[in-house]
């Protein structure tokens, strides 16, 4: 399978190992273009745009989603201050299956399956079968057994993600979780405190 060639040798072997071991015909053609559309949560009209850079087996990202995304979301994307915007970031191969099965579900859970995602990241990362917990969750969403296996198997669903990924790179993104503010770049969580200092003031500015 040839998936794409700009992430490095050690994440790309990573890849290829969880793609052998779980590698199975597809059922139903899955629409890449379809899963790859950009995925977020408030007002389209918002003054203000919070870009999140993420990975699922990322410690600190759960965190972020797990103690301080509710309230940023309840103060500004619920108020129609901020659209917020979910990227990717896969740093392995599991990580990359867990965004390739977000990405499957329905768009209308996508937000509420990465919740899902985070608050059981201990239970799925550390399990001697990953990918099969990860489908377990996907049924809570509405992904079926063929449509996982299909969806897992979409070499070109990789590939998007992946080339999200070198394209974030690009933009000097370096580490999870990493916040793109109205263009500026924040990496590392921060307190809804922290995140009011610096998204009040462009408010104001709007």
């Amino acid at each position: 399978m040839r998936l794409y060639k700009g992430i490095g040798t050690a994440l790309a072997g990573a890849i290829a190992l969880v793609f052998a071991a779980t590698s199975a015909p597809a059922q139903q053609a899955i629409d890449a273009t379809a899963a790859l559309q950009e995925r977020s949560i408030g007002s389209p009209d918002a003054p203000v745009t919070v870009i999140e850079y993420f990975s699922l087996t990322c410690p600190h990202c759960a965190s972020f989603h797990n103690d301080i995304y509710g309230d940023l979301k309840q103060k500004y994307v619920d108020t129609g201050k901020v659209r917020f915007v979910y990227k990717e970031f896969p740093r392995d191969g599991v990580d990359l299956r867990a965004g390739m099965m977000a990405r499957c579900a329905d768009p209308r859970r996508y937000a509420g399956l990465v919740q899902v995602l985070f608050k059981n990241q201990p239970n799925w990362t550390r399990s001697s079968d990953p990918v099969g917990e990860l489908a377990k969750i996907g049924r809570l969403a509405g992904i079926d057994d063929a449509t996982f296996q299909s969806c897992l198997a979409s070499e070109e669903l990789a590939n998007g993600l992946l080339a999200e990924r070198q394209n974030a790179s690009a933009l000097g993104v370096q580490s999870t979780p990493t916040f793109a503010i109205d263009g500026q770049l924040y990496p590392g969580s921060r307190s809804i405190e922290e995140f009011s200092e610096i998204i009040d003031p462009l408010l104001a500015n709007k």
